[in-house]
């Protein structure tokens, strides 16, 4: 018995370790129809046997620890930046798969639970519980919805075309189901199910078939050219050279001089995220000599800064992002409203504070969250550009951005040097294309150690500045497309899904297998 139970740990997890080869950069989206059927044919079989709800649960824990402890090792990078909390690395490495492994431990601990009665009720049921726990570990506790099973179809945009009419969450649960409709074929019972797996391959056509029609009509839509030129800045400034309290002048020199400003031109220069060391944004004043220089009237600077304002005698700091003109006078401000656990705020700072855990990017503690989010706006004369900024790890949630609609682009700033050479960046950049899809919208990216892109509205990446280059893009002209079914109704698509998948599983759990 131990030495069984022994084999189908390590088989487990394998499987969920095999299952991350599907994710960004690699996206081998094929594995997933092995490991996903035979994962679930796994517990469809353990379902006759006698068990107990610890052995299940343990089953689906064991295939989610394989998989996110391979696919999110890079996220312990950004504790070798401070001494002081190195020695979280082997807890932190371990502790973050398991606890979102608990997610998919869940699925089969519900699955066994429920015993469905026949094949076709519990395949329908493995998606939808697997489907409603990406939502749920995407939403609870602040939510970390990275590395969801669809990404690994990010690089075919006309299967995610879709995503415009019913978001990333309700295409996760319909992959999930075509990842494991080979187990359906093979473990089936009667001839009843041929049926099912047939209208599940005709699925993948009709979504190819949509993305074709979304294409065409985008591409005859007309080029209309922005009122400001955007110059989205990619820059490779090593994270050490903020800890130098002598190299701020030197980074604001380098950066000016990647976005070779252009005089008696409308230019708004976007740079990343928090890419000035150092400096508050009420302080940016004390550089104004250099700005000068370069930039004239017609030029605007949008960047990532560190904003401390006081509130009722309390000072707080706000992870930023700003706009100025060349004389360094506010535009226009937006504060981050989704902070990163532990990155950016520690919960129940008091308590973690006495045990040496502090906030990784910065020095000052906790950020205070930003009250609303909110549509910046730039003018031009009679014309205008507004765009809805998101900072970093805002890029990641799928659903109702704001409520107004009424905006141009999503401009995403970020730095992603905490994750060092890794897997890391490449897999946030990824979040940007379901953005843009879902919105239909283009989102702009600048990034520092990261990658910097114009990606259009059905996910195309038009422009890119890559993975450890430096340098410049210009988005100067767009094209529009209509507002989407997603951005309209939001999340609430991914639970009328829920519904019709609750219907068709208790609908055919009635008949018994033959």
């Amino acid at each position: 018995m131990n030495k069984k139970f022994t084999t189908e740990t390590f088989f487990l997890l394998i499987l969920g370790s095999l299952t991350s080869l599907s994710l960004p950069p690699l996206n081998f989206f094929i594995i997933n129809f092995f490991t996903f059927s035979i994962f679930f044919g796994f517990l469809f079989k353990k379902l006759d046997n006698q068990g107990n709800k610890k052995i299940f649960f343990y089953y689906g824990w064991l295939f989610g620890f394989g998989y996110f402890l391979t696919n999110l090792y890079w996220i312990t990078i950004s504790l070798t930046f401070d001494k002081n909390l190195t020695f979280l690395i082997p807890i932190t490495i371990i502790l973050i798969p398991s606890f979102l492994a608990i997610f998919y431990g869940l699925v089969s601990l519900s699955l066994y639970l429920y015993k469905p009665r026949n094949i076709l009720s519990a395949f329908l049921l493995f998606s939808l519980l697997f489907g409603v726990a990406e939502f749920i570990r995407g939403s609870i506790l602040t939510g970390f919805p990275w590395n969801l099973i669809i990404y690994s179809f990010s690089k075919n945009l006309n299967f995610l075309s879709v995503v415009s009419l019913i978001g990333t969450y309700s295409l996760n649960l319909i992959t999930i189901t075509l990842f494991t409709t080979p187990a359906l074929y093979f473990l089936r019972k009667s001839k009843k199910e041929v049926p099912i797996c047939i209208i599940l391959l005709f699925l993948p056509i009709l979504f190819f078939s949509y993305g074709a029609f979304q294409k065409k009509e985008f591409l005859i839509k007309k080029l209309n050219q922005n009122p400001y030129t955007i110059r989205v800045i990619g820059s490779n400034i090593s994270l050490d050279r903020f800890f130098d309290n002598n190299q701020t002048e030197i980074i604001i020199k380098e950066l000016i001089s990647i976005s070779s400003p252009e005089k008696e031109r409308n230019i708004l220069f976007v740079w990343p995220e928090g890419i000035i060391p150092n400096t508050y944004k009420d302080e940016l004043h004390l550089y104004s000599d250099i700005f000068k220089k370069d930039f004239d009237k017609n030029h605007l600077i949008g960047l990532g800064i560190t904003n401390r304002e006081i509130t009722n005698g309390n000072l707080r700091f706000y992870n930023s992002f700003s706009i100025f003109d060349n004389n360094l006078d506010l535009v226009d401000n937006y504060n981050k409203i989704n902070l990163v656990p532990f990155g950016e705020f520690v919960p129940f700072e008091n308590i973690f504070n006495t045990i040496g855990l502090k906030t990784i990017t910065n020095k000052i503690g906790s950020f205070t969250k930003g009250e609303k989010r909110k549509i910046l706006e730039i003018k031009n004369n009679n014309q205008k550009l507004r765009f809805l900024p998101l900072i970093c790890y805002e890029i990641i949630y799928s659903g109702n951005l704001t409520k107004e609609f009424n905006f141009d682009f999503i401009l995403n700033v970020s730095e992603d040097g905490w994750f060092g050479k890794s897997i890391g960046p490449k897999q946030h950049f990824v979040h940007s294309i379901f953005r843009a899809i879902e919105n239909g919208k283009y989102v702009l990216r600048t990034s520092n150690n990261g990658m910097a892109a114009i990606i259009n509205p059905l996910g195309q990446i038009e422009k890119k500045i890559d993975y450890g280059e430096s340098g410049y893009i210009d988005f100067v002209n767009k094209r529009d497309l209509n507002k989407t079914i997603f951005s309209t109704f939001g999340n609430s698509i991914f639970i009328i899904l829920i519904l019709l998948y609750i219907f068709l599983t208790f609908s055919f759990n009635r008949v018994r297998d033959e």
